[in-house]
């Protein structure tokens, strides 16, 4: 393999002025770079990243720390994040974190040890006790998607709130007053803004709310199919489902297919969170789609500009959604 001394006997050049070159740590002349250029391209020679960034370069790579990697909600949200990452010219790291707070705090460990320039977090309900004040001493650019907290960096969160009134109210609207909701997990601020319009909703309407009706999901397919198995076993079990987020939804469809509940007919469904394949379904999903791209995309050009040295003050954007009404609610083709 060859080094970097090898690269400066080739173009005649100290290793040092080889540094320089690739570093960009002092300006070098046009003549003495296309030399240097010219014996890494014929030796094939590979910076060490590693080496590069102790010696206080830039390491050229973002950390992405999220959990619930197999959530349908998560690939689309990747997807956007690394082609926005890869184009501006870093490489993307990515660890889950398992929504747990141990499981965080070591993702952000491993991270920050491989001197990531910035990181973008899903954070999890301990974030604040557990991983801030890790990244706070290390001094690294965040940026928070999906959930927001209570901490002094950018933040793109979806629109939550309205989105769970007006898919209630839709139900409603279709003569459901015995309207069940599967929340997320606790202690997120999206479960609680979720099933806060959820509860707004059935007030505005003049419906009580039934405590009993509302079952937490664990923002995990499993969990949801078992919580939807014994709300349908009740006695009276409730004539609408809002579920939120999708996960959660796969696990409250299994429920309803296996005690031969048909949707819409026997319960109507409507779910946060949209699939790209929601309208393979029959019946279709009625649902609310994040805007995962525009998040992505929004995510990384904060960071980067904080990389970049931008001392603008932090900026919390809310990401609005848009509703698919199909036929899982009761609405015809």
């Amino acid at each position: 393999m060859a080094t970097m001394a090898d690269v400066a006997r080739l173009s005649g050049v100290s290793p040092s002025t080889v540094s320089h070159v690739l570093n960009e740590t002092r300006r070098v002349s046009a003549e003495t770079r296309e030399r240097v250029e010219a014996a890494v391209t014929t030796l094939g020679y590979r910076r060490n990243a590693v080496a590069r960034t102790l010696a206080g370069g830039s390491s050229r790579a973002v950390g992405l720390a999220i959990s619930g990697l197999t959530n349908p909600y998560f690939g689309p949200l990747l997807h956007a994040i690394e082609r926005r990452v890869s184009g501006a010219g870093y490489v993307l790291v990515l660890g889950d974190t398992h929504d747990e707070a141990d499981m965080e705090r070591r993702v952000l460990e491993s991270l920050l040890d491989r001197r990531v320039d910035g990181l973008i977090v899903a954070p999890s309900a301990d974030f604040l006790e557990y991983s801030a004040p890790l990244i706070e001493r290390a001094g690294t650019p965040l940026v928070l998607i999906d959930r927001g907290v209570d901490y002094p960096c950018d933040q793109l969160t979806p629109e939550n709130r309205r989105s769970s009134y007006e898919l209630t109210e839709h139900l409603i609207s279709h003569g459901h007053e015995r309207i069940a909701a599967v929340t997320g997990l606790p202690g997120i601020d999206s479960t609680e803004e979720r099933e806060r319009g959820y509860r707004e909703a059935l007030r505005a309407h003049g419906l009580a709310v039934d405590e009993s009706l509302i079952v937490s999901g664990g923002s995990a397919s499993d969990i949801a199919d078992r919580a939807v198995t014994a709300m349908l076993a009740r006695p009276n079990p409730p004539t609408a489902l809002l579920v939120l987020n999708n996960a959660m939804a796969i696990g409250a469809l299994r429920a309803a297919q296996r005690a031969g509940i048909r949707i819409p007919a026997d319960l109507a469904l409507a779910s946060y969170d949209d699939f790209e394949w929601s309208d393979l379904f029959e019946p279709g999903l009625t649902a609310v789609a994040q805007d995962v791209v525009r998040m992505g995309n929004g995510a990384v050009d904060l960071l980067l500009a904080r990389i970049g040295g931008d001392a603008r003050p932090f900026e919390r954007r809310t990401i609005e959604t848009v509703p698919h009404r199909r036929t899982s609610c009761g609405c015809t083709a």
